[in-house]
């Protein structure tokens, strides 16, 4: 029989090392041999990236730890041969390794602390991988060959970034994705082709893109691509032959999205299998794998417990290895069946220290704000052991994702049970400039960041309380990064929300566009405006120009070694806070970067998040303690 407790006290079984262990991250998966091999990361060891064999168990064993640094972001930092070779790239030194299981790791790079490589990809034979090099306060990016005898050879350079290499079956060809400060890779990019000779590519061609976003060519044959790109609206694949005058054809059109943006390398968003087939990830709002006919068009939905964060990592013949969540459990690896999903097998992952019961089920809504529909899904308080006193109204923490050109899907989460499990409600937003919604959703943000993301929040958070779903006068609202920047925004431009939770957030906008990295040192052109013309905007939009509108308690959780936003953002926003008196409370993370990875920072963060709640809104949670504030 429940018992009856005011929200927040629930008692609960999902305690914060429970959360932090009960999702190891997922990075990349691989058909090798007659085995499958998949990036998974350690809690137990710090958090390190090892790549594991279902037959053969750790491959990496400490203190290798995989993990790419280009763009800041990484991804593909591994990949494997046909014939059972790992390559990864080392956090430590960003060289690349070849390693053999029983071997030991071999050097494949020379050590240089100007030089990152990611994106690793073995095709044809042949050791691909894109290169990022520190020079003078300059940074280049080429693609680059890695060959046998540890020696490295551009294939394709000249544009500001790139990404996506695809060597032709017949090795003839490379096509890949490139684009130019200030666009980002989801504003404009290029999809070009070159044949390879003794130099690199040479004569290389724009096959599509310029004004639109194309991602991921794969060739299906030694003269034809398949490639996703938004030029309606909507990412969607398309099909070009290169000697027939680039002749292109849509594949399967549909209101939905197959590509993403392009935050970190080696993201697959479709996979061409047996029988003139395509599986592929179709994303409107919540994400679905359907297999496509390529000849007819016509695509059929898997039936696979996936919904959000879902990548095609590999194919052979009509099976595929995806990642992603879905209602049931967190990410994992499936080894997908396309004739019979039915055989779906879950190779890693997926899995709860806690009943199904206690996970939310996540409620699609849609809300009006002043600048048209926002979406969002609702977690609301849920648990088998315990109920509210009748009449009262939950108390609600809103989530705001990063980016901000990113997206939320509607999945099991640790983090979000962790609340919802203690009568927590949870409200996570995609807020306009989100994708999943097609490009104009996206584009709504452009030049209005900290405008439109404040209204849409705000909107969707009073918007829940209006439908007698939450209590109005319990409403928190919490991000990090990017999404940090619309928390601080929101607490000083908005009276919906009586609590913030930033996380590496930005407080200055002139300050990130002089301290942050090279990747993203132009983007706030297309979100606010290029500088010095628009600095007038970074100082109305910043939320560190109106500290005086700060009136609700803060809390500040920063990494000390954070190259995206330096601790120097959350020290200007405690200060004001101070001065102010304001109540607030400020944790500095040695050893974290942009985004918490150690398993000891994720715990300390949701205690240090559930304890603030607490704090605020006159509530003792179950199993953490108080937290005093400044």
């Amino acid at each position: 029989m429940p018992v009856t407790l005011p929200y927040g006290t629930w008692p609960s079984p999902i305690t914060a090392e429970a959360a932090a262990s009960s999702s190891p991250r997922l990075d990349g998966a691989r058909f090798v041999a007659d085995d499958v091999w998949w990036g998974e990361s350690v809690p137990a060891e710090g958090g390190r990236m090892t790549v594991r064999s279902r037959r053969h168990g750790v491959l990496l064993p400490a203190p290798w730890n995989v993990g790419s640094r280009v763009h800041e972001y990484g991804g593909g930092a591994w990949t494997a041969s046909d014939d059972g070779r790992l390559f990864f790239v080392e956090k430590s030194d960003q060289t690349v390794w070849e390693h053999t299981p029983g071997g030991a790791p071999r050097r494949l790079t020379a050590p240089d602390v100007g030089v990152r490589f990611g994106g690793l990809s073995w095709q044809h034979g042949h050791l691909l991988a894109v290169r990022e090099t520190h020079r003078d306060d300059r940074v280049a990016h080429d693609i680059v060959e890695i060959v046998a005898d540890a020696t490295v050879r551009s294939l394709a350079a000249g544009s500001d970034f790139v990404a996506h290499p695809a060597l032709s079956p017949d090795g003839e060809r490379l096509a890949w994705i490139a684009w130019h400060h200030p666009d980002m890779p989801w504003d404009r990019a290029q999809l070009r082709v070159g044949r390879i000779g003794p130099d690199g590519v040479t004569d290389p061609v724009t096959v599509a893109g310029g004004d639109s976003s194309p991602v991921q060519p794969v060739w299906v044959d030694p003269d034809a691509l398949l490639y996703a790109d938004d030029t309606t609206g909507r990412w969607n694949l398309w099909r070009v032959q290169i000697s027939a005058d680039l002749e292109r054809r849509p594949v399967s059109p549909v209101d939905a999205d197959t590509g993403g943006p392009v935050w970190v390398l080696g993201t697959r968003w479709f996979q061409p299998v047996e029988g003139g087939r395509v599986v592929a990830v179709r994303t409107n709002g919540g994400d679905e794998l359907v297999v496509i006919d390529e000849a007819t068009g016509t695509a059929s939905p898997l039936p696979v417990d996936v919904s959000a964060n879902v990548s095609i990592e590999d194919a052979r013949g009509r099976h595929v290895l995806a990642t992603g969540a879905g209602a049931a459990g967190p990410p994992a690896v499936w080894l997908i069946d396309v004739d019979d999903p039915s055989g779906t097998e879950r190779i890693a992952g997926g899995e709860a220290a806690w009943a199904r019961e206690w996970n939310p089920t996540p409620r699609a809504v849609t809300f009006e704000g002043p600048h048209g529909e926002v979406h969002a899904f609702d977690y609301p308080p849920t648990s088998p052991a315990a109920t509210a006193p009748a009449g009262e109204l939950p108390p609600y923490l809103v989530f705001v994702h990063g980016g901000p050109t990113s997206h939320t899907g509607p999945a099991a989460s640790a983090k979000v049970t962790y609340f919802t499990s203690r009568g927590i409600g949870v409200l996570d937003v995609n807020y306009g400039g989100s994708t999943g919604y097609g490009r104009a959703y996206r584009e709504r943000l452009r030049g209005q960041w900290g405008v439109v993301d404040v209204d849409d929040v705000a909107a969707a958070a009073a918007g829940l309380a209006a439908e007698g779903r939450a209590d109005a006068a319990r409403l928190a609202i919490e991000g990090g990064s990017a999404g940090g920047w619309t928390v601080l925004a929101a607490l000083a431009n908005t009276d919906v929300f009586g609590a913030g939770i930033s996380r590496y957030g930005v407080g200055d906008a002139r300050a990130l566009a002089s301290d942050t990295h090279d990747f993203e040192s132009r983007y706030l052109d297309g979100l606010i405006g290029p500088l010095p013309e628009a600095e007038a905007v970074y100082l109305e939009r910043s939320p560190l120009s109106h500290s005086e509108r700060f009136r609700v308690p803060v809390l500040l959780l920063q990494g000390a070694d954070d190259p995206v936003v330096p601790p120097s953002q959350a020290e200007a926003i405690r200060a004001a806070l101070a001065e102010r008196g304001i109540p607030h409370a400020f944790v500095l993370y040695e050893g974290e970067a942009h985004g918490f990875r150690r398993p000891e920072t994720t715990i300390d963060v949701l205690r240090k998040e559930l304890a603030f709640l607490g704090a605020v809104f006159g509530f003792a949670p179950d199993g953490v303690d108080p937290l005093a504030l400044s």
